[in-house]
């Protein structure tokens, strides 16, 4: 079976510059390396496809050989060989960064050097669910709360192992925590199938942690709320999360996080946008229609007298400057806005109906009520048009 061009496994233009080829071969290598394929020939046959066109076109000796000849350019040792790679690895070190336990594209998939075990392990972050009310949020509040934390067993330290007993580096690894498996041409890591990654054992377990080297404990924190905080807040406390794994005999620990998803409940009487508030007032109709003040409540807890205009609509807004929530990490506000509802009256006496409807006869037009005037103008054009 004849190979394929190497331009065309590459993907590139035979006019390619190196950039551009080393580009191309960065992006299929990444998406057919054995590692995210295992146990498939297919992808390693692919993978091992690309490593040998690139290891030609980015020499330019062996390019310009193969432009030339063609693979025969290369057939019994011709030009010395594909690329004149020990190994597939040695491509990686120049494409992707890091040579023997370097980082980049080795320490990505384990096809590097030899990888070191890092000798400290971090504890798992954790998420509390709080939820404050609209006041809580616009004044800020420290609230205890309690929350289930890993920590290190106090019968073992958090060792695992029953107190005397040993913490065993593991001989399958030597300790590393990784191990290696030949797979066809290429060599895999994986985690350790004897320690689970430990890079240790306990041959005699803890009897109050069964090994894993912690308990989970009610614990109480303080949080403190900033005042105006919004709904979907994230808080976060350093290091308030679980205590690390079982330490071992060499390895350092770091805590993890605990955050604070904070949610505002709804509020009976204010809606919020950001740092604005928004309030709906009912007022009498005599007071829209003859001019007043009403009192309105402001979310700090005290009230605010407004002025009504007479003639005034449902729908209209009046505007409280300095009344809305607080700003969070400032010492401003925001707005109040507050929206009228004018509302009619029920349950009227006889003598209320009879003055109403001398109201009414005195009216004659609706000239005092200019939303009725507009909307019957508009219906009387509305039916003047059907006629036509």
């Amino acid at each position: 079976m004849s190979k394929r061009d190497y331009y065309e496994t590459l993907g590139v233009a035979k006019n390619a510059d190196a950039k551009t080829m080393k580009s191309a071969f960065r992006k299929k290598a990444m998406e057919c390396h054995p590692d995210r394929h295992p146990d498939d020939p297919k992808a390693e046959a692919r993978f091992k496809e690309l490593n040998e066109a690139y290891g030609i076109l980015s020499d330019e000796q062996k390019r310009a050989a193969y432009d030339r000849m063609g693979h025969a350019a290369f057939e019994g040792g011709g030009a010395g060989g594909a690329g004149g790679f020990q190994d597939f690895n040695d491509i990686f070190s120049q494409i992707f960064g890091g040579g023997a336990g370097g980082g980049g594209f080795a320490d990505m998939f384990g096809g590097g050097g030899r990888r070191q075990r890092q000798t400290v392990q971090r504890g798992s972050d954790l998420r509390y669910e709080l939820e404050i009310t609209l006041e809580e949020a616009f004044a800020g509040k420290d609230i205890d709360i309690t929350v289930p934390i890993a920590e290190d067993c106090e019968r073992c330290d958090g060792m695992g192992a029953e107190p005397g007993a040993s913490v065993e580096t593991c001989s399958t690894c030597a300790g590393q925590g990784r191990v290696r498996t030949q797979q066809g041409f290429f060599q895999m890591e994986r985690a350790c199938p004897t320690c689970g990654g430990q890079g240790e054992y306990v041959s005699n377990p803890c009897t109050s942690c069964d090994g894993v080297g912690q308990t989970r404990q009610e614990t109480e924190l303080d949080v403190s709320i900033p005042a105006g905080v919004e709904d979907g807040t994230r808080i976060r406390l350093t290091g308030q999360g679980d205590a690390a794994p079982r330490r071992g005999a060499s390895g350092g620990t770091q805590r993890g996080d605990l955050y604070i998803f904070v949610s505002v409940k709804p509020h009976d009487l204010f809606e919020r946008d950001g740092a604005n508030l928004f309030c709906r007032a009912p007022v009498p109709m005599t007071t829209a229609a003859l001019g007043g003040d009403i009192e309105i409540p402001t979310i700090d807890g005290g009230r605010s007298k407004i002025k009504v205009s007479d003639g005034s609509q449902t729908g209209k807004r009046l505007r409280l400057r300095g009344k809305g929530m607080s700003v969070l990490r400032s010492d401003k506000r925001g707005d109040m806005y507050i929206e009228l509802a004018v509302e009619t009256p029920s349950g009227l006496t006889k003598r209320q109906k009879e003055l109403l409807e001398e109201f009414a006869l005195e009216g004659g037009t609706h000239s005092e009520s200019p939303q009725s005037r507009n909307f019957f103008d508009k219906a009387k054009s509305f039916w003047d048009g059907l006629v036509d």
